[in-house]
């Protein structure tokens, strides 16, 4: 297939879901964790959950930058932009996320901080060259796809000797999160989420390509296969997820051949070792404080870091008494367990991280399942008359 529209066309669809009812033993269940928002998001908007037999289980998996981002982080860029007198710069999903005092970035710039979106790093590197009497942060947020961009507007503020701009490093990786989940007691001693394999993320695979993930499939004997962003992609990887469990196999797959690779993009990878370092804790909301899970911008780079330069403390912010965000990127929780989904709690009107990003969990449900949730069966009892694919 060389196309977007073949991956989501409705027959090939059909007949990939009437293979996965084959293959999927009616005595056992099925659970898959999909670790990307970009997964989870795909899933929600084509109708994937529709598709799958009963005894086939998704469960959403920390994979959206947004929503694994603390508060306290949040009330870090605010506290520059109000105590110091910065510009902060950052995506446009960070802006709404709920922060301290009833507080957003967003509600924060309505309240006269200055506060703006940029679509990349380098718009935010772009504005400090522009106006030189303006001290701008950009507050950078992301897994290992958007690392590179960030590490390469440091190099360039370096050698630019640019002494206006700075960056709030909130990078995060991916492997250090599952083995946290895979190591959480809901998994390895209650068994309240069980877990039989993995899809691995898209983006993510294409800088550190698959050779990270061989280590669950050796030591906790979990099968991975890595999967594109189409509905199409993410049913075939299910097929091969459910093929490995049916087989006794614990192997990482790759399904998104025509992008990732065993090594990755090794020319990316050096960039970002060269400006990051491994911190030795971070927050992660929902997960709690994750060992050496995120970056920090290293030494000769402390000039353009944010929280050496105004000297930033960090202080840890509990979640909203009746979210359960952090349930529910744990995989403990649905989106509809949550009192406050759906009700207080919209894209609208977010309470919780995972109503803010469109790949957030309870922003997927809300906009694409919710009213499955009132259906006898949900809907999966049998094949669905239509899908929501093309056709």
């Amino acid at each position: 297939m060389k196309y977007v529209d073949e991956f989501r066309d409705g027959t090939l669809a059909r007949g990939l879901a009437a293979a996965i009812r084959a293959e999927a033993d009616p005595a056992r269940r099925y659970a898959f964790m999909e670790f990307c928002g970009g997964h989870t998001h795909a899933i929600s908007r084509y109708g994937v959950t529709d598709l799958l037999p009963p005894n086939v289980r998704m469960i959403h998996g920390p994979g959206c930058p947004v929503c694994v981002l603390p508060i306290g982080r949040i009330d870090l860029a605010i506290r520059l932009a109000f105590e110091r007198g910065v510009t902060v710069l950052t995506y446009g999903d960070c802006l709404r996320v709920p922060a301290s005092d009833g507080l957003s970035m967003l509600k924060a710039k309505a309240r006269g901080a200055d506060i703006r979106m940029v679509y990349s790093a380098a718009d935010a590197l772009a504005l400090a060259q522009r106006e030189p009497g303006r001290e701008v942060v950009f507050f950078a947020i992301g897994f290992e796809t958007t690392t590179p961009p960030t590490a390469l507007v440091l190099q360039q503020a370096r050698a630019l000797g640019l002494a206006n701009f700075s960056v709030l490093c909130n990078h995060v990786l991916t492997p250090s999160a599952i083995q946290t989940i895979l190591e959480s007691p809901e998994v390895r001693q209650f068994g309240t989420v069980p877990l039989d394999g993995f899809i691995g993320p898209a983006h993510v695979s294409t800088i550190i390509g698959s050779r990270p993930y061989e280590f669950f499939a050796e030591e906790y004997r979990k099968p991975v296969v890595i999967a594109g962003f189409e509905p199409l992609d993410v049913m075939q990887a299910i097929r091969m997820l459910i093929r490995q469990v049916n087989e006794g196999r614990a192997e990482v797959e790759n399904e998104f051949t025509r992008a990732v690779n065993r090594d990755g993009n090794l020319k990316a990878q050096a960039l970002v070792s060269e400006v990051f370092e491994l911190r030795r804790s971070f927050e992660w909301r929902g997960l709690g404080q994750v060992p050496y899970s995120a970056l920090r911008i290293r030494a000769p780079f402390a000039a353009w870091d944010a929280e050496v330069k105004f000297g930033l403390d960090y202080r840890s912010v509990p979640d909203h008494k009746a979210c359960e965000c952090g349930a529910i990127l744990r995989g403990v929780k649905r989106p509809s367990d949550c009192r406050l989904f759906a009700t207080v709690c919209t894209p609208e009107n977010p309470m919780g991280s995972c109503m803010v990003s469109s790949e957030g969990a309870c922003a997927a449900h809300y906009n694409y399942g919710r009213f499955r949730d009132h259906a006898p069966d949900n809907g999966r009892s049998t094949p669905p008359a239509t899908i929501r694919l093309a056709s």
